[in-house]
């Protein structure tokens, strides 16, 4: 992944973790692999990202989470979202589209001649 995808990776982890969640609880491995499916494999998670993130949330009350057995046969621990959550999910996603919304009018904005340095 190229340092610009990681830098907005970091920026949306939290957002990514709940839209994944809202579909259904499950382990991080399986968030990780969710979202890196989900991208078409653009966004790969660390899990050194991942598990920091999972616990801020849990922090904020907007997961939850218990142990549980994976389809392995492995002990995991298992994310699931809360009401809390799934209103701070509108809410994040609401921001990110605000936010991509008003870099696509910047990056739309046509130069009209040569920059000023300001006024004089």
């Amino acid at each position: 992944m190229s340092d610009a995808q990681s830098d907005v990776l970091r920026g949306t982890l939290d957002l990514l973790i709940l839209k994944t969640l809202s579909l259904e609880p499950m382990h991080g491995w399986g968030i990780s692999q969710r979202i890196l499916s989900l991208s078409t494999g653009l966004l790969d998670v660390n899990q050194g990202s991942l598990y920091p993130a999972l616990q801020r949330l849990e922090q904020k009350g907007w997961i939850t989470s218990e142990w549980g057995t994976t389809e392995n046969n492995r002990r995991a621990k298992y994310y699931q979202l809360t009401p809390s959550g799934r209103r701070g999910l509108g809410t994040e996603a609401g921001n990110w589209r605000r936010y991509v919304g008003a870099v696509e009018v910047i990056l739309g904005t046509r130069s009209v001649g040569p920059a000023s340095s300001g006024p004089t």
